[in-house]
């Protein structure tokens, strides 16, 4: 089992109320929505005390993804570890904790129901309350918690952009009179998540799992304007009868996104360009290197393959930025969040930064560490649940398909 401790920084501009809250404020997150076994000691919802994280990428690489039974049994193997280490590393007890949080959903079933059970056992046990957190408002916290001039400096309404392997949603938040968060979804992919195109071109161009990191690390070798990819007018599908998606009170429709298209357009573009034997032959040589470096993925890699990984990167990347600020000028944000996996991509920050400036809106990303899977940000937005006494109870089940928004959780 691989344990990495991820520290985040300690944010001091969180509201003068918590200040005055009874306790000290320290909460337990575990995480395991996924194929990361993780759990985090967070006090006040600001200061990180510790961050450890048992990463399965090496059990689930050799599949091209993720295999959710092995991942269920991998979770279990290390939820008793993980919690105990990030324990020892904050230099605290389970008697010194205020309360236990964890990933209620969305997720995998099987995944999610172990880091549930463990919590509601452990709170049971310890007589703490149980706080159930939705992940993708963990995402948005994982922002929030890190730098200390971020909240006071991210004007509300604040556009969310929450990217991933697993989703790609916008959602419009606010402050609401009691400290906590309200959250509106304004925003949604109809397909493939943004992080799954990466990945599934990624495996398509003989490259490793994760692809994301991959394509981030070999793109700049290519030239991102080779391929003239192009986004058509996302048209939903939906039964005879049913509604179009509704535009929010104020009249406007949601975003929405596609990937699935330029996933295919990858695919023929290697096949008619015949790729896929260089491609298969790339893969094989990856493989056996006990641990491939993105040198060695470079060395493999032709001119007209690092123009397609540039061009798909670029055109991924510029689909997102289009949309999300089209949006954040529609709906009036104060301030912007790119937050999740994929925004860890290297183009993607600075894009979005640049632009951001252009249009002088405030804008806020993670740090690396606290961008993919982790329980800091579980155990941060828990804070303000536990402010308002917002406790789970011992039906707590987990919600693979859990909403975050106006109509969903909050």
């Amino acid at each position: 089992m691989e344990y990495v401790s991820r520290q985040a920084e300690t944010a001091v501009g969180l509201d003068a109320v918590a200040e005055a809250s009874s306790g000290s404020g320290l909460i337990l997150g575990i995480e395991s929505s996924c194929d990361e076994t993780a759990a985090a000691v967070v006090r006040r919802g600001r200061e990180t005390l510790s961050n450890i994280v048992a990463s399965q990428i090496a059990t689930h690489a050799k599949f091209g993804g993720v295999v959710p039974e092995l991942a269920s049994r991998e979770h279990l193997r290390n939820i008793v570890p993980v919690a105990r280490a990030a324990l020892a590393q904050a230099g605290v007890g389970f008697r010194d904790l205020d309360a236990i949080a964890v990933t209620s959903g969305p997720g995998l079933a099987g995944a999610l129901l172990v880091g549930i059970t463990y919590a509601k056992s452990l709170a049971y046990a310890l007589g703490k309350p149980l706080i159930a957190v939705n992940h993708l408002e963990g995402h948005i916290h994982a922002v929030l918690l890190e730098t200390a001039a971020q909240e006071s400096r991210l004007a509300t309404p604040i556009l969310a952009l929450v990217v991933s392997g697993g989703h790609t949603h916008l959602y419009l938040a606010n402050r609401d009179a009691g400290g906590g968060w309200r959250y509106e979804n304004v925003g949604r992919t109809v397909d493939d998540a943004a992080g799954e195109a990466f990945d599934k071109v990624a495996k398509l161009l003989g490259l490793p799992y994760p692809g994301g990191p991959w394509i981030d690390a070999l793109a700049p070798r290519g030239n991102a304007t080779a391929v003239p990819f192009a986004f058509a007018q996302v048209k939903t599908k939906r039964k005879r009868g049913a509604a179009a998606p509704a535009p929010d009170e104020d009249g406007i429709p949601p975003t929405l996104f596609s990937f699935s298209g330029i996933k295919t357009a990858v695919l023929r573009y290697a096949e008619t360009h015949g790729m896929r034997a260089a491609s298969e032959a790339r893969q094989r040589a990856l493989a056996a290197l006990p641990a491939p470096k993105a040198a060695d993925a470079l060395a493999l890699c032709d001119g007209q393959t690092l123009d397609l990984i540039a061009s798909f990167q670029h055109a991924v990347v510029g689909d997102l930025l289009g949309k999300t600020f089209r949006a954040a000028l529609a709906r009036g944000a104060g301030s912007l969040i790119v937050t999740g996996g994929v925004a860890a991509n290297r183009e993607l920050r600075s894009r979005f930064a640049a632009e951001a400036q252009i249009r002088r809106l405030p804008i806020g990303f993670p740090s690396l560490a606290l961008a993919t899977d982790n329980a800091a940000m579980i155990a941060a937005a828990a804070w303000p649940k536990l402010r308002a006494r917002g406790f789970a109870d011992s039906s707590l089940n987990a919600d693979p398909s859990l909403r975050l928004g106006s109509s969903g959780d909050r």
